[in-house]
């Protein structure tokens, strides 16, 4: 017996970009990135549009913060953006929606070298870990004895 597999239905959920490797990636990336554009009182007008294609042309990963004031929906919002040829919806979160544009000459999370991570390790139980120095204390603590 097969089952059948149901679309979503949610415009939410048909705007992201398929589950994979690279989304997951970008919503880590994302998680600690500040809104750069703000939909505000205007909406989606063309002056915003203009700004996130841009912001997107720099940095590859935006997120953008739709505010409560706006008229638009921030799914209605999504779904425009997503209309935009290339941009991919990573991921919708409260207000804030994080797009994605691969850049054409120099992508940086997809296809490059990967990334650099620290490679300091927590000191293990067996290895000793260097006394604290002696001495005078410093501080508030020690101004108050």
């Amino acid at each position: 017996m097969r089952i059948a597999m149901i679309s979503p239905t949610s415009p939410k959920k048909r705007s992201l970009m398929p589950s994979s490797k690279l989304r997951r990636s970008l919503r880590a990336h994302g998680h600690a990135l500040s809104a750069l554009v703000h939909v505000g009182k205007g909406g989606l007008s063309p002056a915003v549009i203009k700004q996130i294609e841009q912001t997107l042309a720099d940095h590859e990963l935006v997120k953008v913060k739709v505010d409560t004031d706006s008229p638009d929906d921030r799914l209605a919002v999504a779904e425009g953006l997503a209309a935009r040829p290339g941009v991919n919806i990573v991921q919708i979160v409260g207000h804030a929606i994080l797009l994605y544009k691969r850049h054409p000459q120099k992508p940086r999370f997809e296809g490059g070298a990967p990334e650099v991570r620290d490679t300091k390790r927590p000191a293990k139980p067996s290895e000793k870990r260097p006394a604290k120095p002696s001495g005078k204390r410093t501080g508030k603590r020690a101004a108050r004895r």
